[in-house]
Order: C-alpha cells, then sequence, then structure tokens
C-alpha cells in the first residue's frame, strides 16, 4: 500500500519519570492511533481498502503460511522482530531496512517474524511487510500494531501479514470476538496479547496464538517473570507466546520448560550489529542449553 501523509506525533516518554499514569501511555497512543485510521481512510477509502484484499485474495494459489504450526513445530520458537523504534526507548536501529533484517532473520533460522507497523510510536510502516514479502521472506508474518478496528485488518491482509496482533488491554471482548472472526474471514490467524489476570477473560475465545506480554503497556516496565506466573492459567496444549524482555538463552529454555513454544524478541537483535547473524548466534547458544 502507498505510504500516506497521515501526520507524524511526538512520541511519549516513558512512564518512568514523565509524569504520566502508567494508563496514560497506552490510552494516548489508542488516541493517537484513532487519528491515524481517520487520515488514512481519506487517502484509501474503506471500500476501496476491501476491494483491492479481495482481489488480492482472488489471485491467490495457497493459503498463508501458518504461524501457529510453524512454532509448534520449531526447535526454538523464535519470532524474530523487526523493530526500529519503541516509545520509552527512542530509536533502536533508524537504519534498518525492512529488505534486509527480515529475510536475514529466516536466513539465520528464525521460527517465524513480527513487523511493527505503527508509525508515530514504533516508527514503523504497512509497507515494511511489503518490502520483507518482495525480498523472499516466505515465512509468518504477524502484523504488529495496536488494532483497533476492522479496516486495519484488511491493511494487514493487503501488506502480507498471515497473522495479527489483538490486545485484550485494547479492546472489549465483544470487540476483540469480531475482529478475530473478521481476521479469521480474511485467513489470517490471532494472537491475543495478555498482560495479567483480568485478561484472561478474553482467552474464551480461543484465539489462534494466546500472547502473555512482559511489558506493561501502561508504563512500558518488563519483566519476564510475568510469563511464569501467568502461564499455568491459559489451557493445555495451546500454542502459547512469551512477549518482550527476553533476551537469554536460559531465558527461552525455562519458558519452553513452563509451556511456551513462541518467544517474540525484537530488541535484543535489532540491537546487534547484524540482527541476522545475532539471531543465529543466540539459537546456537539456546541449542546448547537445550541439549544440557
Amino acid at each position: 500500500m502507498a505510504n500516506t501523509s497521515v501526520k507524524h506525533i511526538t512520541p511519549l516518554p516513558s512512564g518512568e519519570g514523565s509524569g504520566e499514569r502508567p494508563s496514560d501511555i497506552l490510552e494516548t497512543i489508542i488516541a493517537h492511533k484513532k487519528i491515524e485510521i481517520e487520515q488514512r481512510m481519506e487517502f484509501i477509502s474503506p471500500q476501496k481498502l476491501y476491494s483491492l484484499v479481495e482481489e488480492k485474495m482472488a489471485k491467490e494459489t495457497q493459503p498463508l503460511p501458518s504461524m501457529r504450526q510453524a512454532l509448534m513445530e520449531s526447535d526454538s520458537g523464535i519470532i524474530a522482530e523487526f523493530k526500529r523504534k519503541s516509545p520509552s526507548k527512542g530509536w533502536i536501529n533508524r537504519e534498518a531496512k525492512a529488505g534486509v533484517v527480515p529475510l536475514s532473520y529466516q536466513q539465520h533460522g528464525a521460527a517465524a517474524l513480527s513487523i511493527l507497523t505503527d508509525i508515530d510510536f514504533f516508527g514503523g510502516y504497512d509497507e515494511f511487510i511489503q518490502e520483507a514479502r518482495l525480498s523472499g521472506v516466505t515465512l509468518p508474518i504477524i502484523y504488529k500494531n495496536f488494532v483497533i478496528c476492522e479496516y486495519q485488518l484488511f491493511q494487514a491482509r493487503f501488506c502480507g501479514a498471515s497473522a495479527v496482533l489483538l490486545i485484550a488491554a485494547d479492546l472489549t471482548i465483544d470487540e476483540c470476538r469480531t475482529l478475530m472472526h473478521t481476521a479469521h474471514e480474511l485467513g489470517m490467524e490471532v494472537l491475543l496479547e495478555m498482560h495479567g489476570e483480568r485478561d484472561f477473560d478474553y482467552a474464551a475465545l480461543e484465539p489462534d496464538l494466546y500472547g502473555i506480554n512482559n511489558r506493561n503497556l501502561g508504563s512500558f516496565v518488563t519483566d519476564v517473570n510475568n510469563s511464569f506466573r501467568l502461564a499455568e492459567l491459559l489451557p493445555e496444549g495451546v500454542c502459547k507466546v512469551s512477549e518482550s524482555g527476553i533476551s537469554r538463552p536460559d531465558t527461552v529454555r525455562q519458558l519452553r520448560a513452563a509451556g511456551f513454544r513462541g518467544f517474540l524478541m525484537g530488541e535484543h537483535f535489532m540491537r546487534a550489529e547484524d540482527p541476522g547473524v545475532e539471531l543465529e548466534r543466540f539459537i546456537s547458544e539456546l541449542n546448547r542449553e537445550m541439549r544440557s
């Protein structure tokens, strides 16, 4: 999808020391997201976007690659993330290219990919997924954004995503159920992200992947123990994904022992001189950990 003239908004600082209440950061991001969507709809109307997606789907001969299957069958389960920026830490890797890093991730052993598409707070664009696909990426890609409406699901489908992130803290249960149904109608899987006990009512919606975010989306403070603490609350036999704050192979080994099969990692790799090479080194060390 062509780049639009969406107005850029200055990202917020971290909630720590910023004067923001913990919930203010997420609330502000969602408020800005609504403005962004309105502006994009002015550039490409919902009717036009839906028509483009219908045309795209009509030409496809194979289903989208399954992220759930990829993670359940993978020895590492690493979802390598293309993430150039964060609201709390600013630019992580401003010069990283979406036509280079995701393919390198694939070549160096990633089970699946996550690509940030939020513009203002994460420096991402839908076009990054298109660039990754054009470069030769065939792995499942998750559309990582703050999805709050159906229009965004069509954006995700148009640009080449095979899965979308739905965040419990952003949506009511009914909204989440409706968006999940639409995503499935479009042939995409859903990673449902939860953070605390109050989000676990959403697990009854039976998403394709059950995510535990170790980062508090209000304060952006990260604690990987959140995954260990909440793992037992998830249903047995489902694909569990631990998100954020993972930087050590030993942590992945322990999370696998706790029942997780997916491990979403971005900042650790993106800060490296060569993210793909760092991923390969990480997986090699993880394999040694698993054998010991």
